[in-house]
């Protein structure tokens, strides 16, 4: 079946009604190939980019559900990606408008490799900063494994190191 855009796509559309949707972040083809065919298998496609489209995500998909009633939801975003984790938030905030179980799937793709299962518990946790704070403080690990996953915090690590540096050098001896 072809892919559309969430956005644009009627909430009463047949080929929603009774069907596996899969929300897809719209750049997933392009990360992997072989990774978007496999999910896509199947399943009714949703191309959905925030930085793109409007974020008023969370009411059209609950709208969709409550509308056309899929069988089931999978989200697959891009890990890291800051647009792609309001996908994910939209499908629980569904949810919870609509006060009614959503039969649901997260997964995100690392590193445009791998694919990997994300609870709707972290995705929830991923959006109150405080407790990610908390966590990272009790287990500061947890930021080594950031950086072999972040471009952005090796750079700052970097950053950091640099000025570091450059404060000691202007110590002098």
């Amino acid at each position: 079946m072809a892919e559309a855009w969430l956005w644009s796509t009627w909430v009463k559309a047949d080929r929603l009604k009774d069907a596996d949707v899969a929300v897809v972040a719209a750049c997933l083809p392009f990360v992997n190939p072989k990774l978007y065919e496999e999910i896509s298998r199947g399943r009714t496609v949703l191309f959905a980019c925030p930085e793109r489209e409007h974020p008023a995500l969370y009411g059209k998909i609950a709208s969709m559900v409550r509308s056309s009633r899929p069988r089931s939801i999978t989200v697959v975003s891009i890990d890291g990606s800051p647009h792609c984790s309001l996908l994910h938030a939209s499908v629980n905030e569904a949810e919870y408008i609509m006060d009614e179980e959503i039969p649901r799937r997260h997964f995100v793709v690392v590193d445009g490799r791998e694919l990997v299962e994300i609870s709707p518990a972290a995705v929830r946790v991923a959006r109150y900063l405080s407790i990610v704070e908390r966590a990272v403080r009790e287990r500061p690990e947890i930021l080594r494994e950031l950086e072999a996953h972040s471009l952005e915090h090796r750079t700052a690590l970097a950053r950091r190191l640099r000025r570091s540096a450059r404060d000691e050098s202007r110590r002098g001896p």
